[in-house]
């Protein structure tokens, strides 16, 4: 007897997952349906007020009606964002939810280049035109000794290169997991474009520390909803 085919799940309409950000959201933020209706209001009520005082009434009520919702939506997408990083936060290996949004100039992967097994400390690599950047998740005075060593190593491989260390928690002198983009775009830039291929490229001849991400610890399923964030 033939097994019976599976079926395919059925994928689900961008509302769907609009809803289900918007789910994750109000989990965070409870007044978040009063925030967005203030919004819609303000905006809409905005506008139609300007129209009634100028004389030009339609014009600026059409704009309204469609900036109002259009507004409200961007809003709701930012606290889904917002929302997914603060119950991320203090999980191990967050930190690639928000590595592995990087699009371009960089160069990093996604898994830990140290990792410490019994705390559950790490550091990420990034290479890009500040120099090497590294992400590192557990308390600033224990994670320091792999901090140490990676420097070491970067020196080693591009002794020319800066290097950067950012720590990420929510202690004093670290960075949270939803400001971590903010930080790296806020890093001078020290290397061309092409110094930063030359770089990337030393490291991957070496191969050095490939180590692969400890059981219980997956990052790639702490990634925020982004769809669900985008309204897809």
């Amino acid at each position: 007897m033939a097994k019976a085919e599976k079926k395919n799940p059925e994928k689900r309409r961008w509302y769907q997952l609009l809803g289900d950000g918007y789910k994750i959201a109000k989990k965070s933020y409870p007044a978040l349906p009063w925030i967005l209706l203030g919004v819609f209001v303000l905006v809409t009520g905005g506008f139609i007020t300007v129209g009634i005082i100028t004389g030009n009434w339609i014009l600026w009520t059409i704009s309204g009606v469609i900036l109002g919702p259009m507004l409200t939506m961007v809003t709701l997408t930012r606290f889904i964002e917002s929302a997914s990083y603060k119950q991320m936060e203090g999980i191990p290996g967050a930190a690639s939810a928000v590595i592995g949004r990087i699009r371009r100039g960089w160069s990093f992967s996604e898994e830990p280049v140290r990792f410490n097994a019994r705390t559950q400390d790490m550091v990420f690599r990034l290479i890009g035109r500040p120099g090497v950047v590294l992400v590192t998740e557990g308390p600033i005075h224990r994670v320091g000794k792999l901090v140490d060593e990676e420097r070491k190593q970067a020196k080693r491989i591009a002794p020319n290169v800066p290097v950067h260390s950012i720590h990420v928690g929510t202690d004093e002198g670290q960075v949270k997991l939803g400001k971590l983009m903010k930080e790296l775009k806020k890093l001078p830039k020290t290397l061309t474009n092409a110094e930063v291929g030359v770089v990337a490229k030393r490291y991957d001849s070496i191969k050095t520390n490939q180590l692969p991400i400890p059981k219980g610890i997956d990052p790639f399923r702490a990634r925020p909803d982004r769809k669900a964030a985008r309204g897809r």
